[in-house]
């Protein structure tokens, strides 16, 4: 069974070194991820520059390259370069930080499933609470048993699966199937200057959490489950398709 791992943390990720060293000994493990961390970086391809294909470590059952691009980039090498054929599933993480509602439009790390799914690739996005514990085994056991899962029954077309891991110190309720909840951010712009007097912005910013559905992954999350969205990449708003038909745009 083949298995390509990647992230947009970076070749050094923790949580995918882990999550690899776990899985090479009942699969054979391929990890393709950047050679430095590109979060926040969406579902960006390179186009304009070389992509580099660097060798880290070989195993009997377990490969880590490098590669000077993004989480996109990296499965598109996996399938194409390194392995040459389609894997059986791709994971994406373990990513360090929550990867929730509408931030995965944002995410690196939602992405590289994305990206996976396009190829028809079973995949699964995982992101793991930052006070979680990296080490314990629970983690892994239970990804374990989801990628059982996901082999024996298979997803649908043009689905991922996004997963998101709470605190198991601060106790797990369950394993829940989720939707995606939405995430309001109060963005703020620190202005500043660079020694040749040019002004600059530096972007932050806080959550707002307002949403309170209990079938979001966000409240879900928040009260001890495991979350599980079901994610579709066909964007289509189908109930509009009649109704921008009926306005009979006009063509001067």
């Amino acid at each position: 069974m083949k298995i390509i791992l990647t992230n947009d943390d970076g070749v050094q990720g923790l949580g995918m070194l882990k999550l690899a060293e776990y899985l090479k000994d009942k699969y054979k493990v391929t990890v393709v991820a950047p050679e430095k961390e590109r979060s926040a970086i969406s579902h960006a391809i390179t186009l304009h520059k070389p992509l580099r294909l660097k060798k880290v470590k070989e195993e009997d059952s377990l490969k880590i390259y490098a590669v000077n691009g993004t989480p996109s980039d990296c499965v598109k090498l996996g399938i194409e370069v390194v392995l040459k054929e389609k894997p059986d599933i791709i994971i994406s993480g373990i990513n360090e930080g929550l990867n929730l509602g509408t931030d995965i439009l944002y995410s690196g790390t939602v992405s590289a499933a994305i990206e996976a799914a396009i190829y028809g690739i079973p995949a699964i996005a995982v992101s793991l609470a930052e006070t979680a514990d990296i080490e314990d085994r629970r983690i892994y056991k239970f990804l374990e048993n989801l990628i059982e899962k996901v082999l024996e029954k298979g997803l649908p077309k043009n689905t991922l699966l996004n997963v998101n891991i709470p605190d198991f110190k601060k106790g797990i309720k369950g394993v829940k199937a989720t939707i995606l909840g939405k995430r309001i951010y109060i963005e703020t712009f620190q202005k500043n200057y660079d020694p040749r007097g040019k002004e600059y912005y530096w972007m932050a910013g806080k959550i707002s959490e307002i949403e309170k559905d209990e079938r979001t992954d966000i409240v879900s999350v928040k009260e001890g489950y495991i979350s599980i969205t079901p994610i579709h990449f066909d964007l289509t708003e189908y109930n509009m398709i009649n109704i921008l038909n009926s306005w009979d745009i006009k063509i001067e």
